[in-house]
């Protein structure tokens, strides 16, 4: 049974890696510190023994004992709120815990693959992005703390490739939903649902023509999956294709809730990307890999696990009187 450690388990991503290397017929140790990740996305995974959970930040030295196979990195905030919530603790987790894991990796004899993003292209001067583009990133803009975390997380990553001969993967996962997701962190289209079943009016910051591309989650699982399992060791885009406005995005979801609510406008807040859009040729090539799921049938699914929600949950003020943040 081969053994695999996946960091950042509890979170919206994690913790559906974890229900998927379980299928598979790994075993799974999951490490989290709970900062933003939440155990109700592994509690039903506790009674299997083939997964064992390390509440742990990896930002501080990281130890598993045992054997270790592969090395999933996911540990990180991944909402723009939260970038300027903790700033220092995401550039910890993107360079600390990136530099614990490589070494993990490295004394484990373990192939590790690394979560980067698409926000390492800042707001792009080159669209659709493919992986050759080198970004358009304000290192001291509100986005930096996270862009710039990322980017140095490929460096070393790729710095202990070609010096220590380490069996390395990056993916640069670009906007992913499903069930799970933190209803209140910011992100477009949680805070549009959330919106919506709480009855009030949707909130498009500037004129709602900038861009974006959303992936299923499941669709993006496959293609981590596919990644690691290969022998490619160069950033790869995954991600899905189908660009939308997000004032168009604004009007699926009212039409997907059938709330009676109008959409309201606010100030594009600074280095918000106009536009997002994954060149996914490589992943086609190399890994076989295009998405599946239409965004019409995940949004259907995402909607009804976020109609399941509790009430606390759903009126939970978390983020949402938080304003100036910027939204993926």
């Amino acid at each position: 049974m081969p053994r695999i450690l996946i960091t950042g388990a509890a979170g919206f991503l994690g913790s559906h890696l974890c229900d998927r290397f379980l299928a598979e017929g790994y075993e799974v140790v999951g490490m989290d510190n709970l900062i933003t990740g939440d155990l109700r996305n592994l509690e039903h995974l506790f009674p299997r023994k083939e997964f064992t959970f390390y509440h742990h930040d990896v930002s501080t030295f990281v130890h598993v004992p045992g054997a270790l196979d592969y090395i999933l990195h996911f540990a990180s905030p991944a909402s723009p709120i939260d970038y300027l919530k903790i700033p220092i603790q995401t550039l910890k987790v993107g360079s600390l815990g990136t530099h614990n894991c490589l070494g993990l990796a490295r004394a484990k004899k373990a192939r590790i693959l690394v979560a980067s993003t698409s926000e390492v292209y800042g707001d792009p001067a080159v669209h659709p992005q493919t992986e050759e583009y080198w970004g358009n990133v304000n290192p001291v803009g509100p986005r930096g703390v996270y862009d710039e975390a990322k980017r140095f997380q490929e460096a070393m990553t790729m710095a202990y490739h070609t010096y220590h001969g380490l069996e390395t993967r990056i993916i640069r996962i670009f906007n992913t939903y499903g069930p799970r997701m933190r209803l209140n962190d910011g992100r477009v289209l949680p805070a549009f649902i959330g919106q919506a079943l709480r009855g009030e009016d949707l909130t498009v910051f500037g004129d709602g023509s900038q861009t974006r591309s959303f992936c299923f989650v499941d669709d993006l699982v496959e293609g981590i999956y596919r990644l690691l399992l290969s022998d490619y060791p160069y950033p790869v885009n995954i991600g899905n294709p189908d660009e939308i406005t997000i004032a168009q995005f604004a009007e699926e979801i009212i039409k997907l809730t059938g709330t009676t609510q109008k959409v309201i406008y606010k100030p594009l807040p600074k280095d918000d990307p106009t536009q997002r859009r994954p060149d996914i040729t490589k992943a086609k090539q190399i890994l076989g890999w295009e998405p599946k799921v239409s965004r019409s049938e995940g949004l259907k699914i995402t909607y009804e696990a976020f109609k399941q929600l509790p009430q606390d949950v759903l009126y939970k003020q978390e983020h949402r009187d938080f304003e100036g943040y910027v939204r993926k």
